[in-house]
């Protein structure tokens, strides 16, 4: 009988076979996504310039030429660099911006002679400009994906190895190169999207606008301002 009664009780207790408690671990901090320095590398279309306004000249003798100019799309490609402060969901930053920026420059002239002689003609050149520009950005950080916006100041160097000119006496090509180097300013947008902390593609916006300062004029007419569109890849170091 004892032994048959000693059955339920050693069935009933609980063994214990560790006396310690063990802490659950701690979970890992979240992934900081596009923080600290980064270099980038860019192209796109530039799709608009605002050179598509008639300018007038009229000489002495009363004669007038009226330049018709159109927009054509053309092409930039550069580099950036730049640094992230920060790691909350505002970061403030800073960067430079250097890109190759060309376009084809062409419409059609009118000549009217004091007689009434009307001359038509058309033309077309290749325009290739560099910009360096100095921008300040915020960006916001939603995780992998991080919009931006900002704007920034620099300066150009534009050269044009000439033009070609069709006239109803032929073809001629014009020679002589210029070259201009001045202020340009900007205003970006974009977002990024990081696939690993530490590399991200993005798109972006430009508003570029060369300026005329050191032209000898009192009006904007010698301002150029320029649509960009392009995308690209960032990393941080």
């Amino acid at each position: 009988m004892a032994v048959f009664l000693s059955v339920p009780a050693q069935a009933g207790e609980t063994v214990v076979t560790d006396s310690k408690t063990m802490a659950p671990a701690p979970p890992p901090p979240p992934e900081l996504f596009g923080t600290g320095f980064y270099m980038g590398v860019d192209l796109g279309a530039n799709v608009w310039q605002n050179n598509s306004s008639d300018r007038n000249f009229t000489d002495a003798a009363g004669d007038t030429l009226t330049l018709s100019q159109d927009s054509e799309v053309g092409f930039y490609g550069g580099i950036k660099a730049g640094y992230v402060f920060g790691t909350g969901v505002f970061r403030p930053t800073i960067e430079g911006d250097f890109f190759y920026n060309g376009w084809q420059r062409s419409g059609t002239g009118t000549f009217r002679a004091f007689d009434g002689t009307v001359t038509t003609t058309d033309f077309s050149g290749n325009i290739n400009t560099g910009a360096f520009m100095s921008n300040f950005i915020g960006r916001f950080a939603f995780g992998r994906f991080q919009p931006y916006v900002g704007a920034g100041v620099g300066i150009y160097y534009a050269a044009s190895p000439g033009f070609t000119v069709n006239t109803p006496g032929g073809t001629f090509e014009t020679n002589g190169s210029r070259t201009h180097a001045d202020l340009a300013w900007d205003i970006v947008a974009g977002a990024d999207y990081y696939f690993t902390p530490k590399m991200s593609t993005f798109i972006e916006y430009k508003y570029l606008e060369y300026t005329g300062s050191q032209f000898d004029n009192s009006n904007s007419d010698r301002n150029l301002g320029q649509q960009l569109i392009g995308a690209g890849m960032r990393f941080h170091f």
